[in-house]
């Protein structure tokens, strides 16, 4: 079976640069229409379900906002 993962984005620490929705091969991110407490429209999981964990978004992330956690197949669901 395909890995499961959840990436969790810290909606204050993000500056809306959005370098990890052009690194999500799976296409799970994308821009927030709601701004945070500065006025930038932070990057956020639309399509959680499509998460593989892979890190692409973490690794990218210039302001270390971004954790993303390998999920047992029972919480996949």
């Amino acid at each position: 079976m395909a890995k499961r993962g959840k990436a969790v984005i810290d909606r204050e620490l993000c500056k809306g640069c959005y370098l990890c929705i052009r690194a999500c091969s799976a296409k799970v991110l994308a821009e927030d229409l709601q701004p945070n407490t500065s006025g930038s429209r932070p990057a956020t999981a639309v399509h959680k379900e499509k998460c593989t964990a892979c890190g692409n978004c973490f690794e990218v992330c210039p302001d270390a906002c971004i954790e993303v956690y390998e999920l047992e197949e029972a919480e996949a669901v």
